[in-house]
């Protein structure tokens, strides 16, 4: 049974393509972003439209390699590969790039950058409970709003960015329901259509009729689901998927779990539950740069230090998604999401007594049957987990 909203969702990527080229010759300005800590709120509060740039496919990093070297993360290199390539549209018509100096990689990647476009880079504080830290992030909000001021010639006022805050907010609740959903047991969407609707999602230019495509989306898995549309069954093991970010064509852990008769139910990582929660209070009063900063500082990143929330988040999403196993995911050369992975293995296998495994991998297929073997294993041990049996 199709779901007719997800196949929706399947092209939009493509489609957006047209319509951003077509808001672009209506005068909209636009504002390319590499990660959850660019404050989506000040983009819409100028008008512009956010679009997402990294990069999650293995074709442009041949090109990156010229200039970056190999042993780099696949996602700076496809986002950079893109980007020198011009074969990225939301790079094309981005008026300016944003990034953040969430790890070393991507600061020295926004150097090279910075030849090909306009770019604003954001200092971002190495530690959330830092007591300069809000302070520091507040300053550089400030800093942002200024240069996208003069870059779009506008000006944010107080009411644009509320206003921005409640479309973010909606979008996040949105979000969160659409994820929500796979809680019940069984699952009521599969690992693949789950990151397949929110990966897409960030590349539509209007927000407001993004929320309500997942709305509609949410509704229409709902009513599937009482016609017997789930994905597997009563005993089918449960995956959580964590670590670094994923889209399409980066998905091959979560093609090949499922392969094996598993069901990612729920990911942690940037693209999914990791955002959903942080949203503002709308009838708070002080000033909104504030409000944005003290949202933005809690997002649970490896990059921060000490990292406490991911750990919290992760203890939660167990419980909460019935979940039956860990899969830590790791590009080659994210150190940050490599040294966690110690903390993380300890919370799954001492202390919730669950099957856990590191997968490090690039975005290449060139070890996917090693991979499989791996994964067929770790399936395994779940099922012999749901058993009763914890001899792994």
């Amino acid at each position: 049974m199709p779901l007719q909203h997800l196949e929706a969702f399947r092209n939009l990527r493509e489609q957006n393509v047209l319509m951003l080229k077509e808001a672009k010759e209506g005068g909209r300005k636009v504002a390319g972003i590499y990660c959850t800590y660019c404050p989506r709120e000040l983009v819409l509060a100028a008008g512009a439209i956010p679009v997402g740039l990294c990069g999650t496919r293995e074709a442009p990093i041949a090109h990156a390699e010229r200039e970056l070297p190999r042993n780099l993360c696949p996602l700076i290199k496809s986002s950079y590969g893109y980007a020198l390539t011009d074969t990225c549209p939301f790079f094309h018509f981005s008026d300016l790039v944003i990034g953040e100096t969430t790890c070393d990689g991507k600061k020295k990647m926004f150097e090279r950058l910075q030849g090909l476009k306009p770019v604003h880079v954001m200092n971002l504080p190495n530690s959330a409970y830092d007591p300069s830290a809000l302070s520091l992030w507040r300053h550089e909000l400030i800093r942002l709003k200024t240069r996208m001021e003069e870059v779009f010639d506008v000006s944010i006022t107080g009411e644009h960015l509320r206003n921005a805050i409640r479309l973010v907010n909606e979008e996040r609740r949105a979000l969160k329901s659409l994820f929500d959903l796979n809680r019940e047991k069984p699952a009521l969407l599969s690992g693949l259509d789950m990151m397949t609707a929110s990966f897409q999602a960030g590349f539509h230019i209007d927000r407001r009729e993004v929320i309500r495509m997942i709305d509609c989306l949410a509704q229409e898995i709902r009513e599937a689901a009482t016609q017997g549309r789930v994905a597997g069954d009563e005993n089918t093991p449960r995956v959580l998927l964590t670590g670094t970010p994923v889209g399409m064509g980066s998905e091959k852990v979560i093609e090949i779990v499922e392969e094996l008769g598993a069901v990612v139910v729920a990911m942690e990582n940037c693209g999914g539950y990791k955002t959903v929660d942080l949203r503002i209070d709308e009838t708070d009063p002080r000033d909104p740069l504030l409000l944005l900063a003290e949202k933005y500082l809690q997002i649970p990143c490896s990059v921060m230090s000490p990292n406490k929330g991911r750990l919290e988040l992760l203890d939660r999403m167990i419980d909460d998604f019935q979940v039956n196993g860990v899969i830590d995911l790791t590009w080659q050369a994210c150190h940050t999401y490599n040294v966690e992975s110690f903390d993380v293995s300890a919370l799954v296998k001492e202390k919730r007594k669950l099957p856990f495994i590191q997968i490090e991998t690039d975005y290449s297929q060139a070890d996917r049957e090693t991979l499989r073997v791996r994964l067929e294993a770790f399936v395994e041990m779940m099922e012999r987990s749901c058993h009763g049996d914890r001899g792994y």
